[in-house]
C-alpha cells in the first residue's frame, strides 16, 4: 500500500497536494505538496515553488527527502526516479513545465505522442526520439557492444563525473534553435610568441622558416634556333612546407620560447551527420566510433559542431572547443543519434553551413564533413535518371561556393558517400561547388580511416590563398594554354600572363600545373627566358602575406642544330595524369548515356597511352597507379548494374581526387597504392595509422599503440567464414 501512495503522489505531486502518510519504521515525516504555480519557473524550465517530495534512490529503500521544497531534486513522472544534473542523465523540459528524464519521454512519444503524460497538455515541441528499454541508465550500449571495445571506453569516460560542466548542450531536442548561430565559444586566447615578442628595429617579426617551394620543368631542354615551336609545356610543381614556424629577425630573437609558439593553424569544422532510417544497426555505431576518434584528435584550440539530419536537420550543440569538457559533450551529443525518418541533405547542409556563416569568430581554418548513405528524398522529386540535370549547387549556400567573390573565407565540404544506395551525383557536386573532395565508403568498417585521412589534412594546413604567377619574359613569346584541374585558373594580358589560386594547402602538399608556349624563331644564340614564376600566400595564423623572395626563371637553349632529346619525366607524367582525369570524364559521360562499351574503349585507350609514354615504361609510380585505377574503372562498367552499384561513384571519387590533386578515400579502403593516394600527405598516413593501431578513450598524450591485429582491428572487420 505504501508503494502505491507514493507512486500516485510522484504521478500527480506537480498537479496536487498529496499527503503520504507515514508506515512504521519510517522515521522521516511527510511534507505537504502546495499547488503548483503556472508563473513560477525555473531556469530549466521547471516548476520552482511546487513543494514535493523526491525520493532518494537506495540500495536499501526510497526515502523521502527531508528538505522538501528547499531539495533541487525533482522525479520524472514516468519513472518516478530522481532527475538531477550531472549523473549522466539529459532532462526534458516541456511547455507545460513538468519534466522528465530524456530517454523516457522520448521512449514515451517515440509514435508521435504530442501529449503531456501528466498534465495531458497538447506539447508544440517533443524531444529527438531516442528509443530505450531502461529508464533507470542512459542507453550507452544500443548494438550490444563489448565492455573492452574502444567507444564504450569512451563512452565510460564521457559519462564520469568531471562531465557535468555548467556548459549545457543546448539542441538536442526537436525544440526551437536560434535564429542566428552566433553562439559560438571563444576562440582559445593563449598568447604565442609571435604575439607577445616585436622587434626594437621596426622589422618584421613573422616570417616562415620554412617557405613553399616551387620548381619548374621543361618538356626538352633546347629548342633550334631558326624553329618555332608551339605547345610547348612547362611544368610548375609547388610544395607546401612541412610545417608553420616563425623567427625573429630582431635581436630578441634569443627570447622567443619555442614552447608557444604554435605548430598548426586551429580548425573550425561542422560535421553534417545522415541518421536516417538506413543508418540503423552497425552502420550508426561505426560512425559513432569515428565521430569519437575525430573529437578525440582535436586539439583545445579546434571548435567543433554537430549537425544531425534525417526528416528534418538539428544542431547537436553549438560550435564548442574541444577542452576536456567541449569532449565531453561532443561525446555524449554523438552518442544520444538514433535513426530514423528519411533523408533531407539540403536540410542538413544549409544548417551545417549557416554554423559557420553565423560564427561570431573565426579560426584560420574552416570546413564541413557530410556523410550520407542516401538519396535526398525531399529536396528532389522525379525519377534519379533527372538528377544530373539539376543545379546540385543549389543545395550550397552563396556564401560558401567557391568563386563566390565575397572576399569570405572559403569553406570546403568534403563530402563520403556510404554505401552502395547513396548519391554519388549529389555528394560529389556538393564538394565540387565548394573546393571539397568525394570520398566513397563501400565498407562501412572505414568509415573512422576515412575521416582519419581527411581531418589528418585540415589539421595541417600550413599555406592559405595561394596564387601561383607565371609571367612571360621574351617579349614575342605568348602563352598557350593552362592545365590545372578544378583550381581558378586564367590567362591574361594579352596571353602573357597566367594566374593559378590554389586556396589551402597541407603541410608537405604538392600541387602541379602545366603551361603551353608557343615559341617564336630567335636568331639569337645562347639561353632563352620565358618565364618568371612567383608566388603569394598567407601565413594562417599570423595572416602575415608571404611573397617569394626568390622568383624562379625559365630558361631553354637556343641552337643551330639540336640532337635527339628526352622528354622530361616529370612532365610527361603530369600530363598522363590530365589525360586519364580526362578520359575518366568522358567514359563517364558516355556511360550516363548508356554507351558502356564506348566508355570501356576511352579508358582502354588511356590505358594504353599512358603504359607506353616514357614515364609509364620507365616505371613511374603514379603511372602505374593511373594504369590499375584505369583497369578497375574498366571492371566496374562491365554492366549497367554494375555501373550504376559501384562504377559511377568510384569515377567521380577519381575525378574529385584528380581535380584538385588530393585523397579521397575508395573502394574498400585509404591504403597506398592507388592513384588517388598518390596525393597522400605525412599527415594524412600518420592519422590513418592512428585510426588503425590506437585505442580511443584516453587524450592524445595517454593514448597506447597495439598491434594491428588487436581487437580494434578485429571489431572493425565482419566476421569471418567459419
Amino acid at each position: 500500500m505504501t508503494g502505491t501512495w507514493k507512486k500516485l503522489k510522484m504521478a500527480f505531486g506537480t498537479r496536487m497536494c498529496l499527503h503520504l502518510p507515514r508506515v512504521a519504521g519510517d522515521s522521516t515525516p511527510s511534507s505537504n505538496v502546495a499547488p503548483m504555480s503556472s508563473e513560477a519557473v525555473s531556469p530549466m524550465g521547471s516548476a520552482s515553488n511546487c513543494r514535493q517530495s523526491s525520493p532518494i534512490h537506495s540500495s536499501s529503500s526510497s526515502r523521502v527527502s527531508k528538505s522538501g521544497s528547499r531539495s533541487p531534486r525533482r522525479t520524472c513522472a514516468i519513472c518516478l526516479i530522481t532527475m538531477k544534473a550531472g549523473n549522466g542523465h539529459a532532462i526534458f523540459t516541456a511547455e507545460c513545465s513538468h519534466s522528465f528524464h530524456f530517454h523516457c519521454i522520448a521512449s514515451n512519444v517515440k509514435h508521435g505522442s504530442q501529449i503531456c503524460p501528466v498534465c495531458r497538455a497538447k506539447w508544440k515541441e517533443i524531444p529527438f526520439q531516442i528509443s530505450t528499454s531502461d529508464c533507470a541508465s542512459p542507453r550507452t550500449n544500443p548494438v550490444g557492444l563489448a565492455p573492452d571495445d574502444p567507444w564504450m571506453a569512451m563512452v565510460r569516460q564521457m559519462t564520469s563525473p568531471r562531465s557535468n560542466t555548467g556548459r549545457q548542450i543546448s539542441s538536442l531536442f526537436h525544440g526551437s534553435e536560434p535564429v542566428a548561430y552566433d553562439d559560438d565559444e571563444a576562440l582559445d586566447q593563449q598568447p604565442h610568441a609571435t604575439e607577445r615578442n616585436t622587434s626594437n628595429d621596426g622589422a618584421a617579426v613573422h616570417s616562415c622558416t620554412d617557405k613553399v617551394e616551387v620548381k619548374t620543368y621543361t618538356e626538352i631542354s633546347a629548342v633550334p634556333r631558326s624553329v618555332s615551336r608551339d605547345h610547348f609545356s612547362v611544368l610548375v610543381h609547388v610544395k607546401a612546407p612541412f610545417s608553420i614556424a616563425t623567427q625573429n629577425n630582431s635581436r630578441s630573437q634569443a627570447a622567443l620560447p619555442l614552447l608557444n609558439q604554435p605548430s598548426r593553424a586551429p580548425v573550425d569544422l561542422v560535421t553534417v551527420l545522415d541518421v536516417s532510417g538506413s543508418m540503423a544497426g552497425t552502420k550508426l555505431t561505426l560512425l559513432k566510433r569515428a565521430m569519437g576518434f575525430v573529437i578525440q584528435n582535436l586539439s583545445p584550440s579546434d571548435r567543433l559542431s554537430v549537425i544531425s539530419f534525417s526528416s528534418t536537420a538539428h544542431r547537436l550543440f553549438p560550435l564548442s572547443r574541444m577542452t576536456d569538457v567541449g569532449r565531453q559533450q561532443a561525446l555524449r551529443a554523438v552518442n544520444s543519434l538514433s535513426s530514423n525518418g528519411g533523408t533531407n541533405i539540403a536540410e542538413g547542409l544549409k544548417k551545417g553551413a549557416k554554423v559557420l556563416v553565423d560564427r561570431k569568430l573565426k579560426n584560420p581554418v574552416a570546413s564541413i564533413i557530410m556523410l550520407s548513405d542516401g538519396q535526398d528524398t525531399y529536396t528532389f522529386n522525379g525519377s534519379s535518371s533527372a538528377r544530373p540535370q539539376i543545379d546540385y549547387e543549389s543545395l550550397l549556400p552563396v556564401s560558401i561556393l567557391r568563386n563566390n567573390h565575397s572576399g569570405m573565407q572559403q569553406i570546403p565540404v568534403h563530402t563520403f558517400g556510404v554505401g552502395a544506395d547513396h548519391d554519388p551525383v549529389t555528394a560529389h557536386m556538393i564538394s565540387n561547388a565548394s573546393g571539397g573532395t568525394f570520398s566513397v565508403i563501400e565498407n562501412e568498417s572505414t568509415i573512422q580511416d576515412a575521416f582519419a585521412q581527411c581531418i589528418g589534412g585540415l589539421l595541417s594546413v600550413v599555406v592559405q590563398d595561394l596564387q601561383v604567377e607565371a609571367r612571360c619574359i621574351h617579349p614575342s613569346l605568348q602563352l598557350g594554354s593552362i592545365q590545372a584541374g578544378s583550381y581558378q585558373a586564367s590567362i591574361t594580358e594579352r596571353a602573357r600572363r597566367a594566374t593559378v589560386h590554389f586556396g589551402d594547402l597541407y603541410a608537405k602538399e604538392e600541387r602541379d600545373f602545366l603551361l603551353t608556349l608557343n615559341i617564336p624563331v630567335d636568331e639569337s644564340e645562347g639561353e632563352m627566358p620565358l618565364l618568371k614564376v612567383k608566388c603569394v600566400y598567407k601565413n594562417p595564423i599570423t595572416k602575415e602575406l608571404i611573397t617569394l623572395d626568390e622568383v624562379r626563371e625559365v630558361q631553354i637553349q637556343r641552337l643551330d642544330r639540336v640532337g635527339e632529346q628526352a622528354v622530361s619525366l616529370e612532365v610527361d607524367r603530369q600530363r598522363n595524369r590530365f589525360r586519364a582525369a580526362e578520359a575518366i570524364s568522358e567514359a563517364r559521360v558516355a556511360a550516363e548515356r548508356g554507351d558502356l562499351a564506348g566508355a570501356v574503349s576511352l579508358l582502354d585507350n588511356c590505358y594504353r597511352t599512358v603504359s607506353e609514354s616514357a614515364s609509364g615504361r620507365g616505371s613511374d609510380q603514379l603511372c602505374a597507379a593511373l594504369c590499375a585505377e584505369l583497369k578497375e574503372m574498366k571492371e566496374r562498367m562491365a554492366t549497367k548494374h554494375m555501373y550504376e552499384a559501384s562504377g559511377r561513384a568510384y569515377m567521380l571519387s577519381g575525378l574529385s581526387s584528380h581535380s584538385w590533386q588530393r585523397a579521397t578515400a575508395r573502394g574498400d579502403s585509404v591504403d597506398m597504392g592507388s592513384a588517388v593516394q598518390s596525393y597522400q600527405t605525412p599527415s594524412m598516413v600518420d592519422m590513418v595509422t592512428r585510426s588503425r593501431t590506437m585505442i580511443l578513450g584516453g587524450p592524445p598524450s595517454q593514448r597506447t599503440l597495439i598491434p594491428t591485429h588487436s581487437f580494434l582491428v578485429r571489431a572493425l572487420q565482419p566476421p569471418s567464414p567459419r
